[in-house]
Protein backbone atom coordinates (compact mmCIF):
# COMPACT_ATOMS: atom_id res chain seq x y z
CA UNK A 1 0.00 0.00 0.00
CA UNK A 2 2.90 2.32 0.78
CA UNK A 3 4.34 2.05 -2.74
CA UNK A 4 0.92 2.63 -4.26
CA UNK A 5 0.60 5.86 -2.28
CA UNK A 6 4.07 6.96 -3.41
CA UNK A 7 3.17 6.31 -7.03
CA UNK A 8 -0.05 8.26 -6.48
CA UNK A 9 1.86 11.24 -5.10
CA UNK A 10 4.34 11.26 -8.00
CA UNK A 11 1.62 10.87 -10.62
CA UNK A 12 -0.47 13.50 -8.84
CA UNK A 13 2.37 16.01 -9.13
CA UNK A 14 2.78 15.05 -12.80
CA UNK A 15 -0.95 15.50 -13.40
CA UNK A 16 -0.98 18.93 -11.72
CA UNK A 17 2.04 19.97 -13.80
CA UNK A 18 0.17 18.95 -16.98
CA UNK A 19 -2.75 21.13 -15.93
CA UNK A 20 -0.44 24.05 -15.14
CA UNK A 21 1.25 23.65 -18.51
CA UNK A 22 -2.08 23.96 -20.30
CA UNK A 23 -2.95 27.08 -18.29
CA UNK A 24 0.32 28.93 -18.89
CA UNK A 25 0.27 31.52 -21.68
CA UNK A 26 3.78 30.49 -22.81
CA UNK A 27 4.95 27.00 -23.77
CA UNK A 28 6.78 25.43 -20.84
CA UNK A 29 7.50 21.70 -20.38
CA UNK A 30 5.24 19.98 -17.86
CA UNK A 31 8.17 17.84 -16.71
CA UNK A 32 10.09 20.93 -15.58
CA UNK A 33 6.98 22.33 -13.91
CA UNK A 34 6.56 19.00 -12.12
CA UNK A 35 10.15 18.97 -10.87
CA UNK A 36 9.86 22.54 -9.61
CA UNK A 37 6.51 21.76 -7.97
CA UNK A 38 7.93 18.64 -6.31
CA UNK A 39 10.95 20.62 -5.10
CA UNK A 40 8.72 23.33 -3.64
CA UNK A 41 6.53 20.74 -1.90
CA UNK A 42 9.58 19.01 -0.41
CA UNK A 43 11.36 22.25 0.53
CA UNK A 44 8.33 23.68 2.31
CA UNK A 45 7.63 20.45 4.17
CA UNK A 46 4.18 20.03 2.63
CA UNK A 47 5.46 16.73 1.27
CA UNK A 48 7.90 14.61 3.27
CA UNK A 49 10.76 12.76 1.60
CA UNK A 50 9.43 9.50 3.03
CA UNK A 51 6.27 10.00 0.94
CA UNK A 52 8.22 9.49 -2.30
CA UNK A 53 11.62 8.02 -1.38
CA UNK A 54 11.21 4.36 -2.38
CA UNK A 55 9.46 5.02 -5.69
CA UNK A 56 11.88 7.85 -6.55
CA UNK A 57 14.83 5.54 -5.83
CA UNK A 58 13.29 2.92 -8.11
CA UNK A 59 12.78 5.45 -10.91
CA UNK A 60 16.34 6.76 -10.54
CA UNK A 61 17.80 3.25 -10.55
CA UNK A 62 15.96 2.49 -13.81
CA UNK A 63 16.46 5.87 -15.47
CA UNK A 64 18.41 4.43 -18.39
CA UNK A 65 15.30 2.50 -19.43
CA UNK A 66 13.46 5.80 -20.00
CA UNK A 67 16.08 6.97 -22.51
CA UNK A 68 15.50 4.04 -24.89
CA UNK A 69 12.66 5.70 -26.87
CA UNK A 70 14.76 8.84 -27.32
CA UNK A 71 17.69 6.75 -28.55
CA UNK A 72 15.52 4.96 -31.08
CA UNK A 73 14.13 8.29 -32.28
CA UNK A 74 17.65 9.58 -32.85
CA UNK A 75 18.35 6.58 -35.06
CA UNK A 76 15.34 7.50 -37.23
CA UNK A 77 16.99 10.84 -38.06
CA UNK A 78 20.53 9.59 -38.46
CA UNK A 79 20.80 10.99 -42.00
CA UNK A 80 19.88 14.49 -40.79
CA UNK A 81 22.27 14.26 -37.84
CA UNK A 82 25.03 12.86 -40.05
CA UNK A 83 25.00 15.96 -42.24
CA UNK A 84 25.74 18.13 -39.19
CA UNK A 85 28.07 15.68 -37.43
CA UNK A 86 31.03 18.01 -36.80
CA UNK A 87 29.00 20.91 -35.32
CA UNK A 88 27.05 18.45 -33.15
CA UNK A 89 30.27 16.83 -31.94
CA UNK A 90 31.78 20.21 -31.04
CA UNK A 91 28.59 21.24 -29.22
CA UNK A 92 28.53 17.96 -27.28
CA UNK A 93 32.18 18.25 -26.27
CA UNK A 94 31.96 21.92 -25.24
CA UNK A 95 28.74 21.48 -23.27
CA UNK A 96 30.09 18.36 -21.56
CA UNK A 97 33.14 20.27 -20.36
CA UNK A 98 30.92 23.16 -19.24
CA UNK A 99 28.60 20.82 -17.32
CA UNK A 100 31.57 19.12 -15.64
CA UNK A 101 32.96 22.51 -14.64
CA UNK A 102 29.62 23.80 -13.37
CA UNK A 103 29.11 20.60 -11.39
CA UNK A 104 32.56 20.82 -9.84
CA UNK A 105 32.03 24.46 -8.87
CA UNK A 106 28.59 23.68 -7.45
CA UNK A 107 29.98 20.86 -5.32
CA UNK A 108 32.84 23.05 -4.14
CA UNK A 109 30.40 25.84 -3.22
CA UNK A 110 28.07 23.39 -1.44
CA UNK A 111 30.93 21.90 0.56
CA UNK A 112 32.01 25.39 1.64
CA UNK A 113 28.48 26.18 2.76
CA UNK A 114 28.29 22.92 4.69
CA UNK A 115 31.63 23.61 6.39
CA UNK A 116 30.48 27.12 7.28
CA UNK A 117 27.25 25.67 8.70
CA UNK A 118 29.18 23.20 10.86
CA UNK A 119 31.37 26.00 12.28
CA UNK A 120 28.35 28.14 13.17
CA UNK A 121 26.17 25.28 14.43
Amino acid sequence: MKLLCQVGVIFGVCWISQILESLLPIPFPASVIGMVLLFILLATGVLKLEHVREKADFLLANMAFFFLPAGVSVMNYFDVLGSAFVPLLVICLVTTVLVFGATALSIKFTLRLMERGKKHG
